[in-house]
């Protein structure tokens, strides 16, 4: 029986169909991966040390604890199903006001950020004098926050956001060195790309975030 690049091309030479076969598998394999990547999971290194220490960036950057910065990967299908949960770690688009980015403006960086998210919509969140955060007037548990890593400006603590609908709120783990939805506003739905669910670099880190 003749195999299909053979019944198509009957009279192509038996070398150039194998070479044929293999452009086509080889394109094919690539072709794949890129579906994967882009509509199915996707990895993303951490560039700041604004999750720190939950998800390492890499010295001699400021303030990053580790050799080498965390790679994880993102599920990038789960909220086509689902509505984020409270203290998921995202990967998002920083959003954007008349072709600014707010981050970028507020910041000096913007694009893609790995952060946590802290506010869903119709919340009403408040940092206090500590630097601890309240949902709704309830105080929110958060072990992933080092006690000295809570914001050191006093002046900027103490304040309180309404989270609009449909809409969501960021922090980073590292408080006083994150930049994220305090200074440049919450984050539309649709430019939530997806949840961090695992750490596959460097070897001595992988796991679960």
């Amino acid at each position: 029986m003749k195999d299909p690049l053979g019944r198509l091309f009957p009279n192509m030479p038996h070398g150039w169909r194998v070479a044929l076969d293999w452009v086509i598998t080889i394109a094919g394999a690539v072709a794949i991966v890129l579906a994967v990547k882009a509509w199915v999971v996707n990895p993303y290194r951490i560039p700041s040390s604004s999750m720190e220490p939950t998800l390492h960036c890499a010295r001699p950057a400021q303030y990053c604890e580790a050799r080498f910065s965390d790679r994880v990967l993102a599920n990038r299908l789960i909220y086509h199903f689902r509505d984020p949960h409270r203290g998921e770690i995202i990967v998002f688009d920083t959003p954007q006001k008349n072709g600014i980015d707010l981050a970028k403006s507020a910041c000096g960086s913007g694009g893609t950020f790995v952060k946590r998210l802290i506010g869903l919509p119709g919340d009403r969140i408040h940092e206090d004098a500590q630097g601890f955060i309240w949902i709704n007037g309830k105080k929110l548990d958060e072990p992933y926050v080092q006690a000295w890593r809570r914001q050191h400006d006093v002046e900027n603590r103490n304040r309180s956001w309404s989270v609009p609908k449909g809409m969501y709120f960021f922090m980073g783990d590292n408080r006083w060195q994150s930049c994220d939805s305090r200074r440049w506003g919450p984050v539309p739905r649709s430019n939530l790309i997806g949840k961090v669910f695992f750490k596959y670099w460097p070897p001595g880190r992988i796991g679960l975030p």
